[in-house]
């Protein structure tokens, strides 16, 4: 009778040990379960939220299927209960315990924005605002309310923003980028303010940055930046007018129609250097590093004018006949690209 009690209990050791042993691996084959991912994904875990409601968020967005041994995991990996609360970022081919373990370690997705050289402030709102992860914050605020709350004393905010690409994570506000923006600006700009070389005609930073937004509109190409730089500098030393057709476009405003016709250079405008003496008032577009360089440092040359010379980049000349000719030159070059 012993003897048979004694093997009873040892086959329910058995019994129990191999219903333990099949549990325990569907939980495992659980978590090696791949999630259901055809591209990048982002995930957002609310704080105060628990782990079986994280399973369960995952399982709402279609990410995994729902197992009975779901609620084993907690027991079996208590490694992966303490998730954090945020916005992460799922990869395609991540496994289920993978991706608690993205969760886990609670580094929060960087999203990113470029603001290109040469582009606007009521470029940058618009982009601000339609992007999804940005918490929105500056709808209906006047262009002079952002400045007071940003602690800028110009009431116009064209040009006092580095353009470049930043890093932010999800619920980061508009002005918050705005306000990393102009403080990159500043320190780029300062800088390069002290190392100038002597004997420019620039009154103040400020001054330095309008004239590079003027040279990030005038060329794309990276090495004439310096040589565009040193027209303009050329032109205001001797006080001639700038006569640069971005300063007119900018003046436009909506008006422009990507055309610019003889009676828009004559037009006055406060922007219109073909009209005004010196620089105009304030920046016409957001500069990049590299041209406010290159307004602080220009090349040492003696050229008073530049043309596109149709196929890339500008032609320079050191006196008016020899400009001339580089504007004809680029009219047949453009005549050329038409026929073909």
């Amino acid at each position: 009778m012993i003897k048979k009690l004694f093997i009873f209990i040892i086959l329910c050791l058995v019994l129990a040990a191999s219903a333990a042993f099949y549990v325990y691996n569907q939980a495992q084959d659980q978590l090696k379960k791949v999630i259901q991912l055809e591209s990048s994904q982002v995930i957002t875990i609310n704080s105060g939220t628990s782990f079986n409601r994280v399973l369960n968020q995952l399982v709402d967005e279609n990410l995994f299927t729902a197992s009975p041994y779901d609620r084993l995991i907690r027991k079996l990996h208590p490694e992966l209960v303490d998730v954090k609360a945020g916005t992460f970022l799922f990869e395609p081919g991540l496994t289920l315990e993978q991706a608690l373990q993205v969760l886990v370690e609670g580094k929060e997705h960087q999203f990113t924005i470029t603001f290109v050289e040469g582009s606007r402030f009521d470029e940058w709102m618009i982009q601000l605002k339609g992007n999804e992860f940005i918490q929105q914050t500056l709808e209906g605020v006047s262009e002079k309310e952002i400045a007071q709350k940003l602690g800028i004393d110009n009431q116009k905010l064209e040009g006092l923003f580095l353009a470049e690409t930043y890093h932010y994570t999800y619920g980061t506000t508009d002005l918050d980028l705005l306000k990393r923006a102009h403080t990159n600006l500043m320190g780029v700009v300062n800088r390069e303010w002290e190392s100038k070389v002597e004997k420019l005609p620039l009154k103040s930073p400020y001054e330095a940055l309008i004239l590079a937004s003027i040279i990030e509109k005038e060329t794309a190409v990276a090495s004439e930046r310096e040589r565009v730089s040193s027209v303009f500098i050329n032109r205001l030393n001797k006080r001639m007018r700038l006569q640069t057709d971005p300063t007119v476009i900018y003046g436009m405003g909506d008006s422009y129609d990507g055309n610019i016709r003889k009676k828009d250079l004559r037009t006055p405008t406060p922007y219109n250097t073909y009209t005004i003496n010196g620089l105009p008032p304030t920046p016409i577009a957001m500069a990049g590093k590299a041209s406010i360089q290159a307004a602080l440092n220009p090349e040492k040359s003696n050229y008073l004018y530049f043309v596109a010379s149709g196929t890339g980049g500008h032609v320079f000349s050191k006196n008016l006949a020899e400009h001339n000719r580089a504007v004809r030159a680029y009219l047949k070059q453009l005549r050329k690209n038409k026929k073909k």
